[in-house]
């Protein structure tokens, strides 16, 4: 998600003809050639341009950029199809990373930096990642160890990121940075920088996951890594406050991405139950297996009318406390419901559930990603009990 919303009322009419659109794209651009893409460890980057011409990279973002202004009622059907439709978190994850780190560049970069960053981006001509995760720790983002030092007009970073999502061919990296006086602890000290892929200094390695194949993850190594001061995002020391307002946006995304997967496994789980047969009936004619759908209808719809209410909300500048209690707890609800109709689908399937090449195979390996990416759940837990006061 991005860090604006349009909150102009969305009419049944417009989410439709996106759904429509997201949905015939990926059935045709991505669906067909994801088992490809995994085996390969990447997709094309010329995704991303056919993807930028349908608005689809640009949607949420001002017109001046290259964007369509959206309300997150709007933006909802985007993940939610692309997800249902998709079925690749790998795909989702890359071609979406922009989401994440775009966001404190519109919100806090300069007049000339957000020109500079923006419009190529959502025009599928480059990629932004967001790097904020280090080997020492993850959810405590008030440890972070990687150091700026002013030095004249630039920052010197050293240090390293971990589990970097499009950090392998990344244009532009959003990165955390300590900026505060050296051995400084704690938020305080905490800058965002957006730093440019060819910086001298910047290396990257490729790291080998379960899930998310062809979605390219990174180890972002910094030595002495000269980045011009006029790319720090807002002032010194703000860095915490945006990161944590970055988090609630990036935590929608998932929470509707997991409800768009969910529905891809009923999906398949369904078709295969009306059309495998045992003991002489189809699948589907045996009472456990109608339950098991059901069972798998009921986290669904709670998880759409939650995601809807949520969207409402933000729309109707509701976005206090009580909203991001919301949004931590929704994102546990959708990727539990994610969880629970992958293991159900792949259980349907029997053995064709543990095979590549089906789709329930496919996101039971990705699950845990999203259940722990963007904030585990519990840190979610801890983070929800805190806004309402518990």
């Amino acid at each position: 998600m991005t860090a604006t919303s349009d909150a102009t009322p969305v009419s049944d009419e417009d989410r439709t003809a996106l759904t429509d659109t997201v949905t015939r794209f990926a059935r045709t651009e991505i669906a067909p050639h994801v088992d490809a893409w995994d085996a390969a460890g990447e997709f094309p980057r010329s995704l991303y341009r056919r993807a930028a011409d349908l608005g689809l990279l640009g949607l949420g973002y001002p017109e001046q950029y290259g964007g369509t202004p959206a309300s997150y009622a709007l933006r909802l059907p985007l993940w939610r199809a692309l997800s249902r439709h998709g079925a690749s978190g790998g795909v989702l994850a890359s071609l979406l990373s922009h989401n994440i780190g775009l966001p404190p560049v519109l919100a806090h970069g300069s007049d000339a930096v957000r020109a500079e960053v923006i419009p190529p981006v959502l025009a599928g001509e480059q990629i932004a990642a967001l790097a904020i995760t280090e080997p020492g720790g993850g959810s405590d983002v008030a440890q972070l160890k990687t150091t700026a030092r002013r030095e004249g007009d630039e920052y010197i970073v050293n240090g390293e990121k971990v589990f970097i999502t499009s950090g392998m061919r990344a244009d532009w990296i959003t990165v955390a940075v300590r900026t505060g006086e050296a051995g400084s602890k704690g938020s305080g000290g905490i800058s965002m920088l957006v730093m440019p892929g060819h910086s001298a200094g910047l290396s990257r390695s490729k790291l080998d996951k379960m899930g998310w194949l062809c979605s390219d993850t990174a180890h972002l190594r910094f030595d002495n890594v000269r980045v011009p001061a006029r790319y720090l995002l807002g002032e010194e020391g703000a860095g915490f406050r945006i990161i944590m307002a970055n988090f609630n946006g990036e935590r929608f995304g998932l929470a509707a991405s997991a409800l768009g997967f969910a529905e891809a496994c009923f999906d398949e789980a369904l078709a295969w139950a009306r059309q495998r047969k045992t003991f002489g009936a189809a699948l589907v004619e045996h009472q456990v297996i109608r339950h098991k759908l059901v069972d798998m209808q009921m986290r669904i719809q709670s998880t759409a009318a939650w995601c809807e209410s949520v969207a409402a909300q933000a729309d109707a500048g509701g976005t206090g406390p009580e909203w991001v209690a919301n949004i931590c707890m929704l994102k546990n609800h959708s990727t539990q419901t994610m969880q629970f109709c992958a293991d159900q689908a792949v259980q349907i399937l029997g053995g064709m559930g543990f095979m590549r090449g089906t789709v329930s195979e496919r996101i039971y390996r990705e699950v845990k990603v999203m259940m722990i990416g963007g904030g585990a759940e519990e840190i979610m837990k801890d983070l929800a009990a805190k806004q309402l006061g518990i």
